[in-house]
């Protein structure tokens, strides 16, 4: 998948990989895609709500070896 910026979240744990999505999402413009990769096992849950919460797209989230992969478009 394309995007246009990528954010590492790797080793930290709730809430930081949020505030710094939070924080990328705010250096795009709406329509651009943010990829960020995490390890904490609850960001799942957590980039579904923060969707949800913000209007921003979770366009797709996977897993491979306990490194999760999102993919969020601004709003």
């Amino acid at each position: 998948m394309n995007f246009d910026k990528e954010l590492d979240a790797k080793g930290l744990n709730c809430p930081l990989p949020i505030l710094r999505c939070k924080k990328s999402l705010a250096e795009l413009n709406a329509g651009q895609v943010l990829k960020i990769v995490a390890t904490d096992p609850g960001a799942v849950k957590d980039f579904q709500a923060f969707a949800k919460q913000t209007g921003n797209e979770l366009l797709s989230s996977a897993e491979a070896g306990g490194v999760f992969t999102f993919f969020m478009q601004k709003k």
